[in-house]
């Protein structure tokens, strides 16, 4: 048989194959796009060559993923014809291989099954057949007149009529055993008289016959007609097979709490490999090929239903079988039949080693109950948004949008499942204003922090996350999400009731569009003003940046999906929480923070001693300026409120809840606050002698943000709740970047740079040459030199024109500003440009 290729054969997950398809699709036809486009090919040769690369991986994996159910469906037809040999190859480890393998047990089953059957109708059929053979040759002989009606032949004829009636009656007790509606009429049976009337009814002439049961007065409780069956069948076993003058002997003696029956005879035995095979149904050893071989089937299913065993025991002559039943009359006896199948199941299929749990996933990021056409049809036109709006344009009006549109749909997304509170509106109204400084702001570097600042709120608003590891988890969702949610995505799309809900908004928006373009495109040609506003607003698309818009529109609208979901949908990601483990040595945690508590104090007394010691102390004892010396250490210092904040997590989980843990952890802390403020101190110092940089501004507002979260600590350790301090951070850092670009950082930079008229050291315009376009205000009032060295070298200066879409208030206002005095062309000769080193 061929097999087709499986290399996804070792991942558990279908859900998890599913994901990678389409990732190892992407990424192929990524690839190939990216590879071709940089050896000079036209997208006309490079999109097709992708697209048939990714379809012939998606062919490949799919087609291994998939190949089971297809040898499932070819095996099914097979066995609608009644052929039940065929076999599926079950090498994957997920959902479709553990179907494959259920498969073949069912099909190993219904094989045995009908094999069995053909067994019972040809065993059957060739039983009937002799004794109905023989009785009719007794009656043609009668009618022929071949033999005379004497009492030899009634007799014969009586044998074999006896002979019909107890393969019957064999065949009726079989299928009372199949249907399991036999009932058990369990009472104190004397063993004695059983064994002795037993033996009576299937006494043969020819042979002897012994009965022994010790003691003589041993009672079993069963049933007396089944009992008595069971023994009848087991002495006519024996007599018809033992040899003539041979001895059968029955026996029966109480071992332990049970009852040990015994009928042994002296014939040739049953070989050991026949020993488990005689008690199926029409199944002879090779030494016992007469009989129905019924009768130890049936034997064995009244061992079964009194609930004992029956064997083939050892014996030096012949053969001996034992039955053993439970003498307690109080032991719980087995009053519902069992159902007795003389099937013999296939073994299990072996379980896969280090089989997953698959509540895993399952408990820690549940499958939304509803769907979500809403959300669907929401990403998809923020991608096609973004793909109109973001290429070929500057960050304006249109980036807002789109990151806009995106914020929304992930927190409209958060209402379908969750009511809306007066805490998201407080977030959704500091994300607007976020987003806002994407068309206020020229500065690249501040409104992107703001624009991840306005996302890092929405997935914190989306999950609720109130840890650092609830954090890092939301932080993971998102791209796992696009995994997860397929299942979702699937229920979502597929139903034919959410095809034709669709489906009129859909035909309404093809209909719209072209009546749009259709008289859009006779009123341009027909007026030239209103021309200019459809050129405006309609983005100009050409081939050769198509793919490109497409892939974005991809990009966005997969992102924005993801992000959704995560809002829709979210994980329980405040579960994910390190073990508690508190010391019961106090001094294990103790030691260290106040080793750590004397260094800040000591580092303390130091920065006293320098405060007011004055410049001329600091320069005797250590050979710096004050400007040198604050410089040296504001890094380290803004890296020791990193660690401290580590060490106040690390001791918080150690130590035991107290008063001790309070007092040095609030020490530390109240400590660390005093350094933040030094550290502020020192590079405000800093700036003032040597000037103001991006880099040292924003590392001043993280500082600052640092002594906040401190401070947070504190109080969350006051209160002892800690559940709202991670969020809170995660807000006032919101809080801080929004105020860094309400302050407008460029513009601030260049004002303070250029008022220094008190220091010695020469303005830096290289510096102010890369500033953005929000610092014009202060270079516009520049003399003409310095002017021309900042704005000669075009970095500074705005682009002559940006259409609504690119809209950008800092640009807008340097235009309006260089409506006057237009920049200079060339950068002037002279020290004044030089950059400061």
């Amino acid at each position: 048989m061929r097999y087709d290729l499986r290399p996804l054969d070792a991942i558990r997950s279908i859900k998890v194959k599913l994901g990678l398809l389409v990732a190892v699709t992407v990424t192929v036809a990524s690839v190939l796009a990216v590879v071709g486009t940089r050896a000079g090919l036209s997208p006309w040769a490079t999109v097709p060559v992708a697209v048939l690369a990714a379809l012939g991986v998606t062919q490949v994996l799919a087609r291994g993923m998939t190949s089971p159910l297809r040898e499932m469906t070819v095996a099914a037809q097979r066995m609608a014809t009644g052929d039940y040999s065929r076999r599926v190859h079950a090498s994957s480890r997920d959902e479709v291989g553990e179907l494959a393998r259920a498969f073949n047990r069912m099909a190993a089953t219904l094989e045995l099954v009908d094999r069995q059957r053909r067994d019972l109708v040809a065993n059957v059929s060739h039983e009937l057949r002799t004794p109905i053979s023989a009785l009719q040759a007794v009656l043609e002989n009668l009618v022929d007149g071949v033999s005379q009606p004497g009492p030899e032949e009634l007799r014969l004829a009586l044998a074999q009529t006896e002979r019909l009636g107890r393969l019957v009656s064999d065949l009726l007790d079989l299928s009372r055993v199949e249907e399991g509606v036999t009932p058990l009429r369990v009472k104190d049976i004397r063993l004695s008289e059983l064994l002795t009337e037993a033996v009576a009814q299937a006494r043969v002439d020819g042979l002897r016959y012994s009965v022994a049961v010790r003691p003589e007065s041993l009672v079993v409780p069963a049933d007396p007609d089944r009992l008595h069956q069971l023994l009848a069948n087991l002495v006519d076993n024996a007599s018809r097979h033992s040899p003539r003058g041979g001895l059968v002997q029955v026996t029966a003696e109480a071992v332990g709490d049970e009852v040990l029956l015994a009928v042994a005879d002296e014939g040739p035995g049953i070989a050991a490999s026949d020993r488990r095979a005689v008690f199926e149904r029409f199944t002879t050893s090779a030494a016992h090929d007469s009989g129905t071989g019924l009768g130890l089937a049936i034997s064995r299913w009244v061992a079964q239903l009194h609930g004992g065993t029956i064997a083939v025991a050892d014996s030096d002559r012949g053969c001996r079988i034992e039955v053993t039943l439970p003498a307690d009359p109080t032991r719980p006896m087995t009053t519902k039949e069992p159902i007795m199948s003389t099937l013999t199941p296939p073994a299990p299929a072996p379980t896969p080693p280090d089989a997953p749990v698959r509540e895993g996933l399952t408990a820690y990021w549940p499958e939304p109950p509803r769907r979500g056409p809403g959300i669907v049809a929401g990403a998809v036109g923020v991608g096609l948004l973004a793909a109109i709006v973001l290429p070929n344009r500057s960050i304006g009006v249109g980036t807002a949008l789109v990151f806009g549109a995106i914020a929304a749909t992930v927190l409209g997304a958060r209402t379908r499942s969750r009511p809306w509170r007066p805490l998201d509106s407080l977030d959704a109204a500091l994300v607007a204003l976020l987003l806002a400084t994407l068309f206020v702001r020229d500065a690249a570097w501040i409104t992107i922090l703001c624009l991840l600042a306005g996302l890092a709120l929405v997935a914190v608003n989306s999950t609720r996350a109130s840890s650092i590891l609830a954090l890092l988890g939301t932080a993971a969702a998102v791209p796992l999400a696009a995994i997860r949610g397929l299942p979702w995505l699937g229920r979502t799309l597929k139903p034919r009731k959410a095809v034709q809900a669709w489906f009129p908004a859909v035909r309404a928006a093809f209909v719209s569009l072209v009546l749009l373009v259709v008289f859009g495109a006779l009123f341009a040609s027909a007026d030239a003003l209103f021309a200019s506003w459809v050129d405006a607003i309609t983005p100009n698309i050409t081939w050769n940046d198509l793919p490109a818009r497409v892939a974005l529109a991809l990009f966005i609208a997969t992102g924005t999906l993801a992000a959704a979901y995560v809002s829709f949908a979210p994980p329980a990601v405040d579960r994910l929480r390190l073990p508690l483990r508190p010391s019961r040595r106090q001094f294990e945690w103790l030691a260290p923070v106040t080793a750590v508590n004397a260094v800040f104090a000591l580092f303390l007394v130091a920065q006293a001693t320098a405060l007011f010691g004055g410049h001329d102390y600091l320069q005797r004892t250590t050979g710096l300026t004050y400007a040198d010396y604050v410089h040296q250490g504001f890094g380290q210092l803004t890296i020791a409120t990193m660690l401290t904040l580590t060490v106040v997590g690390w001791a918080a989980r150690k130590a035991v809840p107290g008063r001790t843990r309070d007092l040095a952890l609030g020490v530390l802390c109240a400590m660390t606050i005093v350094v933040v403020v030094s550290a502020l101190h020192r590079m405000n110092l800093y700036e003032e002698a040597y000037g103001f940089t991006r880099l040292r501004l924003l590392v001043a507002v993280f500082e600052g943000w640092l002594g906040v979260v401190v401070a947070l600590v504190m109080a969350a350790g006051l209160v002892r709740r800690r559940g709202w301090l991670v969020p809170l951070a995660v807000r006032c850092g919101a809080v801080g970047l929004l105020g860094l670009a309400v302050l407008n950082p460029d513009l601030y930079i260049a004002e303070h740079n250029l008022s220094r008229t008190h220091t010695t050291s020469p303005v830096d315009y290289g510096y102010l040459a890369d500033l953005s376009a929000d610092a014009y205000p202060a270079i516009w009032k520049l003399s003409q030199d310095p002017f021309a060295c900042v704005t000669g070298t075009g970095k500074l200066s705005p682009p002559a024109h940006d259409d609504w879409l690119e809209w950008n208030l800092g640009r807008a206002h340097a235009r309006d500003l260089l409506a006057g005095r237009p920049p200079a062309t060339s950068q002037p000769v002279g020290p004044v440009c030089l950059p400061v080193r």
